[in-house]
């Protein structure tokens, strides 16, 4: 790769300039680039106006020049030669490659993204890997870049810009740069190949005018690591060296297991390949999951116990020192084939699952959400595999991973051929790298456990809001429990603290109502939502947030007017002593007693005195009067341990109080929560200013307790959260 050969090119009309783009000169007179960086989107003709500036601008010696479209590909893949005005002096030529194998290659190129732009286009030294089995549906290769612009608030794509780059292994031309991918973090680029052009007639026919000849595609694979000198070595790599040498004994052995695992790599392996020891400690940590995948052979071939606790030695060390991962390239691909029905079924199973088997544990992210999508799957798999493992069980031998717990509580949760291959493949695992088989039946005991008792549907989803006084708009930090019929209850962790605005929440919610909708058992059970805020949070319209349209189909409205969702304020408990108790004392007197809080009981003192005397046991408070007065009134109330209020928030005076009439406040309070919510839903889809704003507390008598399970591993406090 030639930086005198990087060019940006510019097309549009003599008046605009509409589009920027990159290429790379393959000859003196011919830039290869993508055809869109040429063509106006609206009528895909080519712009009349094409000047492309060649070299690098941080180097010196950039020449402009005009330029015309000469090709474009036949059967119209996104590439294009342009034919300049002037010829360029750049001595060489360019070669030509075909990336072949299974291994990633390192890959670079020079680009002129719209990330990099300040007064002018500034360059861009693309570099990460290709996975020459990754691409797209139309075959183009997957580039992973190693850094990447984050997205623009303008809209516009960091990316833009870079398409026309040419791509290159170990000095070869291998593709052009034709998209951009915003998934994966906006780290992935698409390239169309070398291969699926470089052979067109035109094409061959301008390379045999203008340049040295057709393109010659060269194979390019992954070259055979080979170790570095002993000074060089690192000491995990010395010391992984003496394990093995232990391990294999004698040195015939190390050519074999080398070109066993070369070959699980993806490596083209020559018939003189004579590794020596460094050099299978060199092609083992070529790849993250490398040394696992050795040890599935080296675990094959082992005859001795000496020998089984040198290589589970040799793999716990690894795994403390970071020198890998913990499947193997045929694990981690056969637990990605078991995993993905599953999750495709049911999506909101493993972070279920997670929730229950890795109760200490930080989950990653992707789990750590109410329900786990097919794509963010591998990502999960390959957080847990780096996560610390728990205490050591029985007699010295290794933890069971975070991952294998983990697959054994999907094991239990499902049923038939999948949950036998998935136990299938957790005892390979757990045979491979040494762990007791008593210590995989106790997590297999433990999920066995969870999954008999996981029928309880969720009663409540509980929102628990805080204000973030830091931020310079609106916004709440956010945490959802669920709590079940049984008394069981689970905190859904989110792996940043980030807060969100009314909207976010609102839409959080949902999701997580409608995950719940998924979880066995759930049936019919419409969840009741919970909103838990403090003393200054009980004036806050939750009720109205709106998370907008669920999909295109059907129409968006309010919280309140979807879900039964009422208030509560366990803050209250901290100041008034006894609150808990009164409240179970309404509640188990019954709901014939209600008091409607009107002129006659404007004061607070008035009010205390009536639900200390002659509604002792009232569970129900109707509350009216002016806004002033209610935040106190409310706030006895609820000290005094009513369970149930209910008030309009837009009612300005006692007059108001009819208003709420519509509700029918006093009758069966069972239904009160239902009939809140149609009432809501009037409220949104009619335009009447003078319909009441229904607010809601409604305690509950008795908190869920959580219920755990009695583990000997993992340890607690392990990445408590």
């Amino acid at each position: 790769m030639e930086t005198r050969r990087l060019a940006l090119i510019r097309g549009g009309t003599a008046r605009q300039r509409r589009t920027n783009g990159s290429g790379y000169l393959i000859a003196p007179r011919l830039v290869l680039t993508a055809r869109h960086v040429l063509a106006d989107k609206d009528t895909g003709s080519h712009w009349p106006e094409i000047h492309v500036w060649v070299g690098h601008p941080g180097k010196g010696g950039v020449v402009r020049t005009r330029a015309d479209v000469l090709w474009t590909h036949p059967q119209g893949l996104d590439v294009a030669l342009l034919g300049l005005h002037d010829q360029m002096d750049v001595p060489g030529s360019v070669r030509w490659g075909r990336p072949v194998g299974k291994a990633p290659l390192r890959y670079e190129g020079l680009g002129f993204p719209l990330a990099n732009a300040d007064e002018g286009r500034g360059v861009e030294h693309l570099r990460g890997e290709l996975a020459p089995l990754s691409s797209d549906s139309r075959g183009l290769y997957v580039l992973d870049q190693k850094s990447a612009p984050d997205p623009r608030d303008d809209g516009r794509k960091p990316w833009g810009g870079a398409s026309g780059a040419a791509v290159f292994c170990e000095d070869y031309v291998v593709g052009v740069v034709v998209q951009d991918c915003q998934s994966y973090g906006n780290r992935r680029l698409l390239a169309c190949p070398a291969g699926a052009f470089a052979q067109d007639s035109g094409f061959d026919a301008l390379l045999r005018q203008y340049a040295d000849g057709p393109p010659r595609l060269v194979e390019i694979d992954t070259p055979l690591p080979k170790a570095p000198p002993a000074a060089e070595r690192t000491q995990t790599e010395k010391d992984i060296e003496r394990s093995l040498w232990q391990i294999l004994g004698v040195s015939g052995a190390c050519s074999a297991h080398a070109r066993a695992l070369a070959d699980q790599l993806g490596m083209r392996v020559p018939d003189d390949y004579a590794p020596s020891l460094p050099d299978l400690v060199a092609l083992a940590a070529a790849h993250p999951r490398g040394l696992a995948s050795l040890s599935g052979t080296l675990a094959e071939t082992i005859t001795n116990e000496d020998g089984r606790v040198q290589l589970t030695s040799l793999l716990s060390y690894a795994r403390a020192v970071g020198f890998g991962s913990l499947l193997s390239l045929e694990e981690h691909e056969g637990l990605m084939d078991l995993l993905h029905g599953i999750c495709k079924e049911h999506p909101a199973l493993l972070p279920r699952a997670a929730r229950e088997a890795l109760r200490y544990t930080c989950l990653p992210e992707p789990l750590s959400r109410t329900h786990l999508p097919v794509d963010d799957l591998e990502k999960a798999i390959d957080e847990l595999e780096a996560m610390t493992d728990s205490e050591h069980v029985p007699d010295g031998t290794p933890p069971v991973p975070a991952l294998l717990r983990l697959t054994e509580y999907v094991a239990a949760a499902v049923v038939g051929e999948s949950a036998s291959a998935l136990r299938q493949w957790s005892a390979r695992v757990a045979a491979r790298t040494g762990i007791h088989p008593t210590a995989l039946n106790e997590r297999r005991a433990d999920a066995r456990q969870w999954a008999a008792r996981q029928t309880s549907p969720v009663a409540r989803v509980v929102l628990e809001l805080t204000v973030d006084h830091d931020a310079p708009d609106e916004r709440y930090v956010c945490r959802v429990l669920l709590a079940r019929h049984n008394g069981t209850h689970t905190v859904l962790r989110e792996p940043e603290t980030v807060s969100k605005t009314p909207e976010e929440a609102a839409r959080y919610l949902r999701e997580t109502v409608e995950c719940v909708d998924d979880e066995p058992g759930q049936d019919h059970h419409a969840p009741w939502v919970t909103v838990l805020v403090d003393r200054q949070g009980l004036h806050l319209a939750v009720d109205e947030w709106n998370p907008g349209a669920p999909n295109e189909f059907v129409p968006e409205q309010p919280l309140g007017a979807e879900f039964r969702l009422t208030l509560s304020c366990p803050e209250m408990s901290d100041f008034a002593r006894g609150r808990d108790r009164a409240q179970q004392r309404r509640w188990a007197s019954g709901d014939q007693v209600s008091l409607v809080a009107d002129q006659d009981c404007a004061s607070p003192r008035r009010l205390a005195r009536l639900l200390q005397d002659s509604h002792r046991d009232a569970a129900r408070v109707i509350l009216h009067g002016p806004r002033d007065q209610r935040t106190q009134l409310l706030q006895v109330c609820l000290a005094l341990g009513v369970p149930v209020v209910l008030w309009d928030r837009e009612a300005d005076c006692y007059e108001d109080a009819a208003r709420l009439q519509q509700l029918n406040p006093t009758g069966p309070l069972a239904d009160l929560p239902e009939r809140v919510r149609r009432f809501r839903g009037e409220v949104f889809e009619s335009e009447e200013a003078s319909l009441p704003r229904p607010a809601l507390v409604w305690e509950e008598g008795q908190r869920p307790k959580p219920q755990s399970l009695q583990l000997r591993d993992p340890r607690k406090g392990t990445h408590a959260s």
